[in-house]
């Protein structure tokens, strides 16, 4: 048994649930984590199950709406939208569901959400994982002003989590280092968003190599400290809005090779160029 390697459906936007099913089959992927929001699709159990099915490509997790962006999806209950990815993770065999802290706004739910996914993870069976998020600031390179948006912190080491979702460029946007994070968050650190950043107010989720993070380093973190017998996830989850279709295949194509180039040793991984100016060097 090796680390399972998925892709996100958050992946293909602007393209559907369906497009990730297929592109990741093509690849080579080991299956898929479902971002829910919007697209009918994403929030249809039997439908993910039957294209679970014809794709042979198992839904590794689903990923709660709880983002700004999905503050309508699964009515505007957080413990509801958490309760309900949970229901359909168990009808998919999903054995994760990955969540967001709260917003700072959400004072109800953020003075019970320790407990209450605590609560929630030993008596479902699925791992709650608590992904690592980032202080909010303008959008101007100079600005050293940051905005506490989530309650109680934006970093979960240190919280009592006992599953964590560490994301690569989330770590980067708060100026944090994701290799020590990993090695903070010891054996709570479950899942795994494959992705690169660099430090500044844009989440831009680049392909692993394109930025400045260590992914190869936490990767053979991974490895070394028994990520696999844990049931730990690797899940790529890069922004692809800006290139065409054949870069998009290219670039996923290119982070399943870098996530297996350094879990199992496979051949060198080549870094496509960034689409996007600003990342480009030299």
């Amino acid at each position: 048994m090796s680390i399972p390697v998925g892709l996100s459906t958050a992946c293909v936007v602007p393209g559907s649930v369906p497009d990730t099913f297929a592109m990741a089959q093509e690849l080579g992927y080991d299956g898929v984590e479902v971002m829910v929001w919007s697209e009918k699709a994403s929030q249809d159990a039997t439908r993910l199950a039957a294209l679970a099915e014809k794709h042979d490509q198992p839904v590794l997790a689903i990923h709660a709406p709880t983002l700004l962006v999905t503050r309508g999806v699964f009515g505007v209950d957080p413990w509801d939208k958490v309760d309900r990815s949970i229901e359909l993770a168990h009808y998919l065999e999903a054995p994760t569901v990955v969540l967001h802290p709260p917003f700072f706004w959400q004072t109800r739910y953020a003075r019970s959400f320790i407990a209450g996914v605590a609560q929630r993870e030993s008596t479902t069976g699925i791992h709650l994982a608590v992904e690592n998020m980032f202080t909010w600031r303008p959008r101007h390179a100079h600005s050293t002003r940051d905005f506490q948006a989530y309650s109680p912190t934006w970093d979960p080491v240190g919280q009592g989590y006992k599953s964590v979702t560490l994301d690569i460029s989330h770590a980067a946007t708060s100026g944090s280092d994701a290799l020590a994070m990993a090695r903070s968050l010891g054996p709570t650190l479950r899942h795994l968003h494959l992705t690169d950043g660099v430090p500044g107010p844009l989440d831009d989720h680049l392909l692993p190599g394109q930025g400045n993070q260590d992914c190869a380093g936490v990767l053979r973190h991974l490895m070394a400290t028994g990520f696999e017998a844990g049931g730990g996830q690797v899940v790529v989850e890069v922004t692809t809005r800006s290139m065409t279709a054949a870069q998009r295949l290219e670039g996923l194509a290119s982070a399943l090779a870098f996530a297996r180039e350094h879990l199992e040793g496979g051949e060198p991984a080549h870094i496509p160029e960034p689409t996007r100016k600003r990342y480009r060097r030299g």
